[in-house]
């Protein structure tokens, strides 16, 4: 009977020891899951926001512009929207840009848990066999396997923040400019019906 408590209580050390692991593997995926399908979300709004402009530019362009020579009032809030349409426009591309490390590192930065060997950017301009064995030995150590995941996990954030604020800037650009302009369109619409 006391062999059957000990084997018990061996299978639940055994079973607790595993847990942290595998619940360590769970959260590292999980975030790394939620930071992409953010980053593909921010990436479809860049999408959405410069599409719109380029509609917008397209039609400002083609058919205000021509009506400027019969109705020159309407020069102040055409070249607002066109500006307007612009900024918005670059800070959603912006958002979307990406920016790429030299690509190279040394054996020093491995050690000493500098580089993240998750991101390409980081290794793109190596040679296999030192990436290679750069990879070995963070699989072989723990420590350094985690570093990873984790400089991973947090150059990732760190992106995102950026992604976010610059979308942030380009849709609060779009949504104020396009008000001002629309009471500018009105306003010199009113007063050249007074005159």
């Amino acid at each position: 009977m006391a062999s059957g408590k000990n084997k018990d209580k061996a299978g639940k050390e055994k079973s607790s020891k595993e847990r942290p692991e595998k619940g360590i593997e769970t959260m590292f995926r999980v975030s790394s899951a939620n930071h992409q399908r953010l980053s593909d979300m921010a990436d479809n709004k860049a999408s959405i926001m410069i599409t719109v402009n380029s509609i917008i530019l397209s039609a400002v362009l083609s058919l205000l512009l021509r009506r400027l020579e019969d109705q020159p009032y309407l020069a102040i809030p055409t070249f607002m929207l066109i500006a307007i349409s612009l900024v918005a426009m670059i800070f959603a591309i912006l958002s979307t840009r990406p920016s790429i490390p030299d690509g190279s590192f040394s054996m020093q930065d491995i050690e000493q848990q500098k580089v993240n060997l998750l991101f390409f950017g980081n290794f793109y301009k190596m040679s296999l066999p030192d990436f290679k064995t750069a990879m070995q030995k963070t699989m072989e150590d723990s420590e350094l396997l985690y570093g990873n995941l984790i400089m991973d996990g947090y150059a990732q954030g760190i992106v995102l923040g950026k992604k976010y604020r610059l979308l942030r800037i380009s849709y609060n650009i779009f949504m104020f400019g396009l008000i001002a302009s629309v009471i500018a369109f009105f306003v010199v619409s009113v007063l050249n019906v007074k005159h």
